[in-house]
């Protein structure tokens, strides 16, 4: 944690009491400011009070008194309401922010350099990666944000120490400052109306992201959705603006439409690279992952080798598609985190000889819309209370048995794969479902998984696989 020197002897509210919110009320005060911490739940304010944080109830507080009032990103800002707070602090007329708004500031004129990713889907793998760029380039570099690590948890400003940081779209809202020195835009599909409104509403707040762009910085966008392209075309900042497509070639930006990302300028090509044999990164979708990861490390100054060899080193992220061992050619994936349909679409498209591990509570339609991938399936694994259903669906498609549990699943998916000998072979758990009839959580299930797997006698497994974090700090 480092002081946020920038609030000294200001008076500002601090609401919503989780982790973002107690780091930034423990930097500010530690900075000088005079903070008054608050939270609708009176187990946080407790819990915060024996931490030694400076309570004061901002129900009862003239917020005229008040120079600041910092928002936890969850709480309501505009839609479906404003919260109680937002309300006092605009009949006040007192700015309304968040934790990433005070690190700007913090960060402005200290030499470090900021990369702030935003988008629908990919946030966190994306940011991970170009953390990863940077720290086996062996650059100095921090990774937080909403990947999880609070801003102020972060360590201090200084020059040239690289900052990647994965920003929702409610932390944009709350920061206003936002300059970042490469600014990245991966996709944007409808999310989060509930919140903003409407997708217009939605599409705006993660155009801010570049807003404040000057000559010199970099804005990485995603054009394969219209909103994209509509960014880029009304962007006039003086920045950088560098396209990114993975559906189609593009003469100026980057473009992956068949997993070779080339970096083109009016039709020619300034550097390619093979992005289909990246161990971590596989399919479209993590193709443009690594394309917009790219992108940020050419923009703060990595070179093509430094890039593709931190691409090639790159773990991936814990239960997304996370290759963890493989036995006789065979390799074993965790895909825990794919809860529904369309995340499973995105690791059974890419893969062609697989064992699939599949079953839980299933979510709204079930696994219908990915009946064109049955023809990849050598075997499904059925487990948990989605199984009949799945098996209904699955009909004669595509082998199946009922496995019940995970372990099962395992040791048999494993005994098959193996006895086919199949090139190309991957054990797949991608559930499809949501994990709570027999795990709290996907990341439960996804560690049953890496435990079973660990189990099977000769398997070799990896880094990651046992249980070592390749996540740059």
């Amino acid at each position: 944690m480092f002081p946020a020197r920038t609030f000294a002897n200001k008076k500002v509210g601090v609401f919503g009491l989780a982790r973002s919110g107690t780091a930034c009320a423990e930097a500010l005060r530690l900075g000088g400011a005079q903070v008054f911490a608050w939270d609708d739940d009176a187990q946080s304010v407790e819990k915060a009070k024996q931490e030694g944080l400076a309570i004061g109830d901002l129900r009862a507080m003239d917020f005229a008194k008040l120079d600041s009032l910092v928002l936890s990103p969850g709480v309501p800002l505009t839609h479906p309401k404003p919260h109680w707070t937002v309300e006092k602090a605009k009949a006040a007329g007192v700015e309304i922010i968040g934790d990433t708004e005070i690190f700007q500031r913090e960060i402005k004129d200290s030499g470090a350099k900021l990369v702030a990713i935003t988008g629908t889907n990919g946030k966190s793998t994306t940011t991970a990666l170009a953390g990863h760029l940077f720290a086996s380039a062996g650059r100095d570099v921090d990774v937080g944000g909403n990947i999880g690590t609070a801003v102020f948890l972060l360590r201090q400003p200084v020059k040239d120490r690289v900052y990647v940081l994965e920003l929702s779209s409610f932390q944009i809202d709350l920061t206003p400052s936002l300059k970042p020195d490469a600014g990245i835009l991966i996709n944007i599909t409808p999310d989060h109306l509930d919140r903003h409104g409407t997708i217009e509403n939605y599409v705006a707040v993660k155009a801010r992201l570049f807003a404040r762009q000057t000559a010199g910085d970099t804005a990485i966008i995603g054009v394969d959705e219209s909103w994209g392209e509509d960014i880029v075309r009304k962007l006039d900042t003086g920045a950088t603006v560098l396209p990114v497509s993975v559906e189609r070639a593009l003469d100026n930006g980057l473009s992956a439409p068949e997993g070779i990302l080339e970096e083109r300028r009016d039709g020619k090509e300034l550097a390619s690279l093979d992005l289909r044999q990246l161990p971590a990164l596989k399919g479209r979708h993590n193709w443009q992952n690594a394309a917009m990861a790219y992108a940020a490390g050419r923009a703060l100054g990595l070179s093509l080798a430094d890039i593709r060899q931190g691409l090639m080193s790159f773990a991936g992220l814990a239960h997304r598609m996370q290759e963890i061992g493989r036995l006789d050619g065979v390799a074993f994936v965790n895909d825990s985190k794919a809860t529904n349909a369309d995340a499973a679409a995105k690791a059974l498209s890419s893969f062609d000889e697989i064992y699939w591990i599949a079953g839980g509570i299933a979510k709204a339609g079930g696994i219908t819309p990915l009946s064109s991938f049955f023809p990849k399936i050598r075997r499904a694994y059925l487990i948990g209370q989605a199984a009949d259903e799945f098996a209904q669906t699955i009909g004669g498609k595509a082998p199946f048995i009922k496995t019940g549990t995970l372990d099962k699943a395992v040791e048999a998916a494993a005994q098959d794969a193996i006895k086919d000998g199949r090139s190309g072979a991957v054990v797949l758990l991608s559930p499809a479902c949501a994990s709570f009839d027999h795990y709290r959580n996907f990341e439960v299930r996804g560690d049953a998984f890496v435990k079973a797997v660990a189990a099977l006698p000769g398997i070799r497994m990896t880094e990651r696989g046992n249980g070592h974090a390749d996540k740059p700090q």
